[in-house]
This record gives structure tokens, sequence and C-alpha cells, in this order.
């Protein structure tokens, strides 16, 4: 491989590791809004967010 295509190489994967990580971060800012049930071992709860 040419030196250029390392450097490219290289650029891609920081792009893509900077999307996925910008992608998690909304994720985790943007829960859903409404109403959480939940049915466990201890029974049923009920949670509004």
């Amino acid at each position: 491989m040419t030196r250029s295509n390392v450097l490219y190489l290289v650029i891609g994967a920081l792009v893509v590791a900077v999307a996925v990580l910008s992608y998690q971060l909304y994720k985790d800012r943007h829960q859903p809004q409404g109403v959480h049930i939940d049915v466990g071992p201890g029974g049923l709860s009920i949670q509004g967010k």
C-alpha cells in the first residue's frame, strides 16, 4: 500500500469512530418520553418519565 492509501484509511477510520461516538451520545441524551412498565420478580413497576 502506498503512503496516501494509508492516510486515507486512517482518516476514514477516524471519521467512522467520530460518527459512532456521536450517535451514542445522541442516543444517551434523547431518552424516550412516556411511561416505562417493567414486569419482574418483584411484581409490576410503572414509572413516568
